[in-house]
């Protein structure tokens, strides 16, 4: 395009404009098309992807969408080859009215990242509507005495385009009378008059009709038509005039129903009724079905009938006719011109157009969530709209284009603090007084698994007795996960290792969601003392994590073993053993000695010997130590006394319920010679097992001395160092009693020498030596009815020492 600056300074001022506007356009990221009106569906608009430096692949992928502000069906975008085309009708008129420039704004959004084009398509006009007149007919009175050249003017035509095809003219059917005259007002907008080229003559002719054709500048051009009825009138020289042609008046669009636009005055030279005038309006401009105005006839007040709005309409163009009572009347014209003057009565308006929720709690600073816009139906100050968010929230507003916001994130996110936030976006124009609107915006934080499932207590202490039903629910554990939904669904497994030879899982198992563990056999606790393992808690985000938790399962005794008698080589009796005794023997004589062991621990071990009374309750000379089962003499023996006696005696342990065995000792009493040959091999039988009694109490009583001091030592050790530590919670004093299950097993008591396998299934076996406590009543608080539960306190519980 070229330019000559011949024009002057107009020229120059216009070259300016177009290239401060060209600047302007490059530097807003804007993509402008055009598209005519009524283009038919499917119609080329744009490369559309082209155009934004977007790939076609990527359109799918990242949710490549358009959104508009007004009717969203108007245009679309092919996603496989990124051209926007026509979708549906687009009747400039309808959407623009008469406005110069007509645009559809599109705003076009695609993810990852989240990136905001704005997309301006203008629509052009077409010559679509052809010129249309307000009425079929138009009457018109005219005088016969009228002077030649007398205009009188007609109701021109409208045409709903814009530019050309909206440029009116106008063509009068052929007469003798009268010629058409066009008439160019102050707004640029022509009006049609008819001139009188030749005087009429009432009785000659009292009516004509014309017809009026208007013409629009359109290709293909429209026309439209009106019928014009001209009736003559007998004389009544003078018409009313006003004193102006146009009158101007400036009201504000808050004014009230039935305030004073302008008052008229028309003067008419004639005398009498040819004086009188009488007020009408001929015209409204804009046409409209309300009636905005009303006219006094007698006095020509015009005054509003209705609610004025600017932004409905900002000028009204009223035509008033004053009309004499002469006959014929006569009627002068005249236009007032009204201005509407805009006031802050619009309350901006908040739009989320685009939401990206919910939103990771782990997501970046500056990630875009939503795209908001804001307008305002006022003008100048009235429709200049600023955004605000509530204050001290993790996000913030920026500016993109015109009246569009971003709302970022501004801060660091924590689903298990804040799961959910509720922004206030404020609107607010410059009006005076100012008005604002809000607008709520609930961003949701999702989830993101970054808390590890956690115990109560790094390990737990569990005991259950022996002989246990297979599936006996021993234990529950729990942890406990700070996320939500998935992250926190916690599923709980074995860390599997050996016991032994056996694998972990043949002995107990854990209920995956419960976390409720079961022995799947019964415990045995002659083979198993201690079985201790760990239990994995594991959430189900991903990655997944998880933690463990140690279990001590203490297996607790049951006398579930009968004592069991010494075969003869141990230097007891089992089963039946026969003695020779000498008549010669006193009192307290050892005549034998039952030996017996049990193969449970404690009370269940701990055994005692008791002689059954003779047949016929005859008094037995002989008795059994009731914790030693040394059969002895209870006085001196003679020749009265039965020579073959059966000892029956009974071992019977301290469980519950007590289990027994029985041991026969038969008696053969003999005189002093027929025992000689027996008591050398006797006294030395006697005299070896005495020291070898001697010598095992000795070394127990130096072992139980020993380890006695060494626990008391340590307890004070402890002790000690427990209440030197800071204080805390439990220390050095009374602390939260402990669940266990209890044996009913009394006081201190030696148990046999055994061997022993501890749950490691590591290491050789140790021989043990227990104490236990006191027994205790069984508590309600029990996992199962296998098992009882009683609350230890301080040293009141288990003390395995082991002598390796």
């Amino acid at each position: 395009m070229v330019f000559s600056w011949r024009g002057g300074r107009g020229a120059r001022r216009l070259l300016l404009s177009l290239l401060l506007l060209a600047a302007w356009e490059a530097g807003s990221g804007q993509v402008h098309y055009s598209v005519l009106e009524e283009a038919k569906h499917g119609t080329f608009v744009g490369r559309i992807a082209q155009d934004l430096g977007l790939e076609l692949a990527e359109l799918v992928p990242r949710l490549f969408r358009v959104a508009s502000k007004g009717r969203a069906d108007l245009l679309e975008v092919n996603l496989q080859n990124g051209i926007l085309f026509v979708n549906s009708r687009i009747d400039r008129e309808e959407l623009c009215g008469r406005s110069a420039v007509c645009s559809i704004h599109l705003e076009v959004i695609v993810d990852k990242p989240l990136q905001v084009f704005h997309v301006e398509v203008e629509v052009r006009d077409i010559n679509d509507n052809p010129p249309v007149f307000r009425e079929r007919e138009q009457k018109v009175l005219i005088s016969e005495s009228a002077p030649l050249d007398s205009p009188f003017p007609l109701e021109g035509a409208s045409d709903s385009d814009i530019g050309r095809n909206s440029l009116l003219t106008y063509r009068l059917s052929l007469n003798e009378h009268f010629e058409l005259k066009i008439t160019t007002k102050t707004d640029k907008s022509i009006l049609p008059e008819l001139v009188l080229r030749k005087s009429l003559d009432r009785e000659e002719i009292p009516e004509l009709n014309l017809l009026l054709t208007a013409t629009d500048g359109g290709k293909p051009e429209l026309t439209g038509s009106v019928q014009i009825l001209i009736t003559v009138l007998d004389v009544n020289d003078n018409a009313p005039a006003f004193d102006k042609s146009i009158y101007k008046v400036a009201l504000f669009e808050n004014a009230q129903n039935g305030t004073r636009v302008i008052q008229l005055n028309a003067s008419d030279l004639d005398d009498g009724l040819n004086r009188e005038i009488f007020y009408g309006i001929r015209m409204i401009l804009p046409v409209s079905e309300k009636c905005m105005f009303s006219i006094n006839p007698d006095t020509g007040d015009i005054r509003i009938y209705g609610k004025l709005d600017f932004e409905e309409n900002t000028e009204y163009e009223i035509q008033v006719n004053a009309i004499d009572k002469g006959i014929p009347s006569m009627a002068g014209h005249s236009t007032v011109l009204v201005e509407v003057l805009d006031l802050n009565d619009n309350v901006p308006q908040v739009i989320v157009t685009s939401l990206s929720l919910p939103i990771r709690e782990d997501a970046q600073l500056g990630t875009v969530i939503a795209l908001i816009s804001v307008s305002d139906r006022d003008s100048g100050a009235n429709g200049q709209v600023t955004c605000s968010l509530t204050p001290n929230v993790p996000f913030k507003l920026v500016s993109t284009f015109k009246n569009y916001y971003s709302l970022l994130l501004d801060g660091v996110l924590d689903h298990e603090s804040e799961s959910e936030y509720m922004l206030v976006v404020t609107a607010r124009d410059r009006g005076s007084p100012s008005l604002s609107a809000t607008a709520k915006v609930s961003v949701e934080v999702a989830d993101v698994n970054d808390n590890t499932p956690t115990f109560a207590q790094p390990e737990y202490t569990v005991f259950v007795k022996e002989n246990n039903p297979p599936g006996c629910h021993i234990f529950t554990v729990s942890a406990r996960d700070a996320d939500s939904q998935e992250n926190a669904l916690v599923s709980y497994s074995l860390v599997e290792r050996r016991v032994g030879e056996r694998a972990l899982s043949s002995y107990v198992s854990v209920h995956a969601e419960s976390g409720k563990v079961y022995a799947l056999q019964p415990l045995d606790h002659e083979e198993l003392e201690l079985l201790q393992f760990q239990v994995s808690a594991r959430d189900s985000g991903f990655p997944p994590l998880g933690s463990n938790v140690t279990l001590q399962v203490f297996v607790l005794d049951e006398n579930d073993n009968a004592p069991a008698l010494l075969p003869p080589g141990s230097g007891g009796v089992s089963g039946s053993v026969s003695e020779l005794v000498p008549l010669s023997v006193g009192a307290g004589h050892v005549v034998a000695k039952v030996r017996a062991v049990d193969a449970d621990s404690g009370y269940n071990a701990w055994l005692s010997y008791e002689l059954q009374s003779a047949a016929g309750g005859a008094r037995s000379p002989f008795r059994v130590g009731l914790y030693t089962g040394e059969v002895s003499t209870t006085r001196a023996l003679d020749e009265a006394d039965a020579p073959q006696q059966r000892l029956l005696v009974l071992v019977r342990d301290h469980g519950e319920p007590a289990l027994t065995a029985t041991a026969t000792v038969l008696v053969s009493l003999v005189d002093s010679s027929q025992a000689l040959k027996t008591s050398s091999w006797a006294s030395a039988g006697a005299a070896g097992q005495e020291a070898a009694l001697v010598d095992i109490n000795v070394y127990l009583i130096i072992a139980i001395c020993a380890v006695s001091s060494l626990l008391v030592l340590t307890l004070l050790l402890y002790t000690a160092l427990r209440c030197s530590a800071p204080p805390t919670e439990g220390a050095c004093g009374p602390g939260k009693p402990t669940l266990v299950c209890s044996s009913a097993v009394g006081t201190w008591s030696y148990s046999q020498q055994r061997r022993q396998r501890v749950c490691s299934g590591e290491g050789p076996p140790k021989t043990d030596l227990m104490a236990f406590s006191p027994s205790l009543p069984p508590s309600e608080d029990c996992l199962n009815p296998s098992c009882e539960v009683s609350h230890l306190y301080n040293l009141n519980m288990y003390i395995h020492i082991y002598i390796f």
